[in-house]
């Protein structure tokens, strides 16, 4: 497996692999649909987003994002094809991030975590802070984690 910038033409394919990651977790089609918006990616924020892709000799199998400037920034995306969660994909990203942000100067990572990955990130040294309202259901609350640069990462 390695770990590459995504290109700018495979937004729409990695759009795709994010929502049939989200639909893992037995989210039904009304429930993606009010997702697709906030976890789309357009062509022309793949490099402003930082976006990266986890590849094997069958395609991609993964996609995370490092946003915003340093010192303060955000995991914007972290997710992994269906068949491929549980094979180390995630975690491979993770640490790529999280050495990313190292690298330029980022000293923390906020992560809106859905529910269901919030036990992932404490895994990978991430602690929780609080919680945020979902940008695409109104009334549902999404955990609120914080990864430490240079502390996270080496723990995993």
């Amino acid at each position: 497996m390695r770990i590459r910038p995504a290109r700018a033409d495979e937004a729409t394919e990695l759009t795709e692999l994010v929502l049939r990651s989200k639909a893992h977790w037995g989210y039904d089609e009304e429930f993606l649909a009010a997702c697709r918006d906030e976890l789309a990616i357009a062509a022309d924020d793949v490099a402003r987003r930082r976006v990266v892709v986890a590849e094997d000799e069958t395609g991609v199998r993964g996609v995370a994002s490092l946003e915003g400037a340093p010192p303060d920034g955000e995991l914007g995306l972290l997710f992994v094809e269906p068949r491929a969660i549980g094979t180390g994909v995630g975690g491979a990203l993770y640490r790529h991030v999280l050495a990313t942000a190292a690298a330029l100067g980022f000293t923390r990572l906020r992560i809106e975590a859905d529910p269901h990955a919030e036990p992932f990130y404490l895994a990978m040294g991430a602690r929780r802070i609080g919680a945020v309202p979902s940008g695409s259901l109104p009334g549902r609350e999404l955990p609120l984690l914080e990864a430490v640069v240079g502390q996270a990462w080496a723990a995993s």
